[in-house]
Order: structure tokens, then sequence, then C-alpha cells
């Protein structure tokens, strides 16, 4: 069973899902962020390394999801392939950063990989405010996203906000990350993992009952 990890840049994707591996027993597959190598290039020069950064995580991501073997687990991603797709490569066209024709191709690309893609049973949305998302990226200190404007996280957060409403192929649990500091508080950290925890009972659960009634 695969359980998508969502969220913005800075929203705690990675920490939960290290968190989950760890008192949960899940296993994690993190975003290829270090093996990007247009990566650094795309936030000092977004026209020029767009298309090329979001062509790579979305191969990244098919490869993972072609070769991942689910049986008798958990598998957290951390972030979703439809995440690239929907909120940050189009946010990119809708910001001229990715042409016309550029998008056409990655579209394309998109929907051919797509007929071989293995769905989420379930996506878990840590919801964060641009303010809280701005704080937590300069605290973790990544270099290449010292230039990140307020402005493109807030377009980010609102295309997630359409997205995770329109999200109908499985379901979703909205992790509030205002009010949840689970890499910093101890009773968050809990409330958050007995809130996943009862989330996937309900996910096993589901499943079993799709299985028997066949």
């Amino acid at each position: 069973m695969i359980l998508g990890i969502c969220g913005n840049i800075g929203a705690g994707k990675s920490s939960l899902t290290a968190l989950l591996e760890e008192r949960l027993g899940f296993r994690g597959v993190y975003e290829a962020v270090d093996e990007n190598p247009f990566l650094k290039d795309f936030y000092s020069d977004m026209g020029r390394w767009a298309f090329h950064s979001q062509l790579f995580f979305l191969i990244k991501r098919f490869d993972f999801l072609k070769r991942v073997n689910t049986e008798g687990a958990v598998v957290l991603q951390d972030r979703t392939i439809y995440e690239d797709v929907e909120i940050f490569a189009r946010n990119l066209h809708l910001m001229g950063y990715i042409d016309n024709r550029d998008w056409k191709l990655y579209l394309d690309t998109f929907k051919t990989l797509s007929d071989h893609l293995s769905t989420p049973t379930g996506l878990v949305y840590i919801k964060c405010s641009t303010s809280v998302l701005m704080k937590r990226i300069k605290k973790r200190g990544r270099g290449f996203e010292s230039d990140i404007k307020e402005e493109y996280i807030e377009r980010l957060n609102r295309l997630y906000d359409e997205w995770i409403k329109g999200a109908e192929f499985c379901r979703k649990l909205i992790i509030d990350g205002d009010k949840y500091d689970f890499m910093e508080s101890d009773q968050d950290r809990e409330d958050v993992l007995h809130l996943i925890s009862r989330f996937n009972a309900e996910l096993v659960a589901g499943v079993q009952s799709r299985l028997f009634s066949r």
C-alpha cells in the first residue's frame, strides 16, 4: 500500500516520513532533491531550468512507482507525482517559466506514463500557511532555497488547496501544519502519529473489505 506524504516546500514531508518510518515501521521513499542536477540552477534561473528540473522529478517519481513492491508493507512516498504535475510544473507554466511547447511535451510524457502508475491508497497533506512555510525554509537553511520568494510559496499554496479538494482518486487526511509542529513538539508529534495511525487503520480496513467482497 502506498501512502503519499504531501505538502508545500518546508511543510515537513521528509521529517514526517522519517518519523513514520521510525515509530510505525513504514518504509519511506524520499524525494530525489539531492539527485536533481538542475535544482540549484533552477532556483537561480527558473526560466532557463524549470522544464529540465521538473522533467527530472517526473521521471524519478515514475521510476519509483514502477519498481516499488508494496506487498505486506506501507510505503511512504515523500511527495507524489500528481503534485509534480498539478502544482509545481503547472505553476511554472502559469508564471511563464515553462513555455507552451515544453508544457505540452511535459503533459504528454505524464499521460504516457500515467497508464502504468500505481495510485496511492491514501494521501496525508500537511497544510501550512505561507508564513509558517517561510520560517521553516529559512530555519533549515538549504542554500539553494535562500532566494525563494514568499509570493512563489503563496502561489504553490493556492494550487495545493485547489488540488487537494479535487483529488478524488483516494482517501485524504489533512494535517494542520500550523497547529501541529511535529518537528519541535513532543506532544504534537504524538498527536500526529495518532491521527495517521488511525487513518492507516481505516485504509487497511477498506483494502481488506474490497478484497473480501470480490
